[in-house]
């Protein structure tokens, strides 16, 4: 399975949007470590949403419509969903 997924942060107050081949904990795992990136800033990122698709392109493609939202209040009507 594929997943698009939504974390949030609390101490950064940000969601983060992204789309993995991955087992989705494993994902989160990944963002939870001390690197470079975006996620790695903070410790302590928790998946909000997340959906499912048979292929990684799906996912990705939904991430990328979700992106182009640039809107925190659509992010938080898909998540309470």
């Amino acid at each position: 399975m594929h997943y698009t997924y939504i974390l949030f942060s609390q101490s950064a107050n940000k969601y983060y949007i992204g789309a993995t081949r991955d087992d989705l904990q494993e994902r989160l795992r990944r963002h939870l470590s001390n690197h470079k990136g975006f996620t790695g800033k903070h410790a302590d990122w928790i998946i909000v949403y997340h959906e499912t698709f048979e292929s990684f392109s799906e996912a990705l493609a939904r991430e990328k419509e979700i992106k182009k939202w640039k809107s925190r209040k659509k992010i938080h009507q898909l998540i309470s969903k």
